[in-house]
């Protein structure tokens, strides 16, 4: 399985905006995309900026499609506006 890492920090004053964002993509993503087994959105209990998300998925076939997604190209834009600086983004392969 396919697995993303992304750590990103968000502009002050844009965490909102950037939780309603990313869970409305999750809930879509989760709706529409059965070989994604899990998109998740967490935020640092030390550093309330900062957020990662998470996403497994069942090969580099169903990332390529999540990619894709007409809702992805829709969301991903303001999203990304609200992010400062560049986004940590590391890709692993599932073990267990």
């Amino acid at each position: 399985m396919t697995v993303f890492i992304a750590t990103l920090k968000i502009k002050p004053g844009h965490e909102a905006e950037f939780e309603r964002l990313q869970a409305e993509l999750s809930q879509l993503t989760h709706a529409s995309e059965p070989d994604t087994k899990v998109y998740d959105i967490i935020r640092s209990r030390d550093k309330p900026d900062t957020y990662v998300v998470y996403g497994r998925f069942k090969d580099d076939a169903a990332f390529q499609l999540h990619q894709t997604t007409a809702f992805h190209e829709r969301l991903v834009p303001p999203i990304l506006a609200t992010v400062s600086g560049d986004m940590d983004l590391k890709f692993f392969d599932y073990v267990a």
